[in-house]
């Protein structure tokens, strides 16, 4: 995937993921992009250590193992901002 559509898919994947888990979170759309990529590279990490594929373009199983990531570090941002 080129440049423009990590940044494109990083921006659907975190507004997915900001509405699976909503709060009170102040974060702009550069924030959400952010976690919306690094949550595509976790998602895709994980997804490759669990034998289910990586994040390889725009497919099903990559956005879902994206928008997983996206949702498993706005957990975990959630928790180390509470501190």
């Amino acid at each position: 995937m080129g440049f423009l559509s990590w940044i494109v898919m990083g921006l659907i994947v975190g507004v997915l993921a900001k509405i699976i888990m909503p709060g009170k979170s102040p974060e702009g759309i550069i924030t959400t992009i952010l976690i919306g990529i690094a949550g595509a590279l976790v998602g895709g990490f994980i997804g490759s250590l669990l034998g289910l594929g990586t994040v390889t373009g725009f497919n099903i199983g990559s956005f879902l193992l994206a928008v997983s990531g996206a949702v498993i570090l706005l957990f975990l941002y959630g928790i180390l901002k509470k501190k």
